[in-house]
């Protein structure tokens, strides 16, 4: 049997008075996903646990089937395995964003949606001036990943852990507010303060975002460091479930998810992570992955960041591209192979209301051989909510999907 699994990150939300009291997923036009409903079933699975904080980290790893209480260290530990640096048993991994802070308040953690072209020299300079410093017992490291997305690694000489039992803010969820009610809180709080802090005059004067502003765009004014972590330990995807997978995905913790999972990474031109994704290209290469693996995922970031900018006419528009690019695609080709599966699902609630992730369940719409339908018509929260199959916790899902 052939499986596809499509995550349009973010999608579940609130009714909005700009959408006519609906649903971002209401207000679209989703033909394929409602298809899918038709067929199938749609339901509810709730993927964080209230111990933990709602992010695509925690997330992902309950909708790939992985208990986040069990397998969970930190967000950043995942990103790196998809950037291919391997972590030793005391070295610690650490976001590390570049973001816009302006008048004290964090304005944009995008910093412009900085290309990585732009992105990885600044952090090069970084690197320069502080990479290779010793602090605590442990020697700095600052790599560049893709956009304002990167990764500081704490290489440790003993298995010490200064950054055990940090709270750290992700820079997302604070838009518009002022920093310094949301700096790191713990033991090593003034390691991470004091780093950002000498960021911010090695990107001052940068040639980067000198031209940067110059252009009108905004830049890069510091570094954000957040979710800290350990490498964790993952027993592989196809020991569990018995199949063979394939991730797709512009994001490095997404993609870091499925490397450590086992999966074979599959990186597509055009795929940049933001609403000006390709999702053409993305939906192609799903596609033509189901020839050679048991699993195909295709994850898709944009209606996650048209949250976090509080747009809801993008978001509309970035699930309606998901339906007619990807599950279209999908959902045509399958059948092709015989047995087919097909499950939609977002890792988490990101409302256009507070611009952040949120805590609850997220609809998810599930067809294919051996799924008896349902009666539902649409992909939707509501429809959702009554429908025959409600999995808290969620990580529990996959193995129904699998093997129902």
């Amino acid at each position: 049997m052939k499986y596809a699994i499509v995550i349009p990150d973010g999608c579940a939300d609130e009714p909005l008075d700009a959408l006519g009291g609906l649903t971002p997923l209401q207000a679209a036009k989703l033909p394929n996903m409602d298809r899918a409903a038709r067929l199938g079933v749609v339901g509810l699975s709730n993927n964080v646990p209230p111990a933990l904080t709602p992010a695509s980290d925690v997330a992902t790893l309950s909708l790939f089937g992985y208990d986040p209480l069990k397998v969970y260290t930190g967000r950043a530990p995942l990103e790196t395995a998809a950037m291919g640096i391997a972590l030793g048993p005391n070295d610690w991994a650490i976001r590390c964003n570049l973001v816009y802070v302006q008048d004290g308040c964090m304005w944009d953690f995008t910093a412009g949606h900085i290309s990585s072209e732009d992105g990885a020299p600044l952090i090069h300079a970084i690197q320069q001036e502080l990479g290779g410093k010793e602090v605590a017992g442990g020697t700095l490291e600052f790599h560049a990943g893709v956009q304002y997305r990167n990764v500081l690694v704490w290489r440790g000489h003993s298995d010490s852990a200064p950054f055990a039992g940090m709270k750290t803010q992700p820079p997302h969820d604070i838009p518009e507010k002022p920093v310094a009610d949301y700096l790191p809180q713990g033991a090593a709080r003034d390691i991470l303060v004091s780093l950002m802090e000498a960021s911010k005059p090695i990107l001052a004067n940068h040639p980067v975002n000198l031209r940067r502003i110059a252009e009108g765009k905004r830049p890069a004014t510091q570094i954000w460091l957040w979710g800290q972590g350990k490498s964790p330990t993952v027993q592989p995807f196809a020991e569990i479930y018995g199949k063979r997978g394939a991730i797709i995905s512009a994001v490095d913790l997404v993609r870091g998810v499925g490397v450590l999972l086992g999966w074979k990474r599959i990186d597509v031109p055009g795929a940049t992570g933001y609403l000006d994704t390709d999702y053409a290209a993305k939906g192609r290469y799903g596609v033509a992955a189901l020839a050679d693996y048991d699993l195909v995922c295709v994850h898709v970031e944009s209606p996650d960041e048209a949250s976090h900018e509080g747009r809801a006419d993008e978001k509309v528009k970035a699930l309606e591209r998901i339906d007619e690019h990807i599950v279209g695609p999908l959902l045509e080709a399958l059948p092709k192979y015989g047995d087919w599966r097909i499950l939609i699902e977002p890792d988490h609630r990101t409302t256009l209301r507070t611009r952040a992730h949120a805590y609850g369940a997220v609809p998810f719409a599930a067809a294919g051989t051996g799924i008896a339908p349902a009666g539902q018509m649409s992909y939707d929260e509501v429809t959702a909510t009554q429908g025959p199959h409600s999995f808290d916790p969620g990580w529990q899902l996959m193995r129904w999907f699998l093997t129902s």
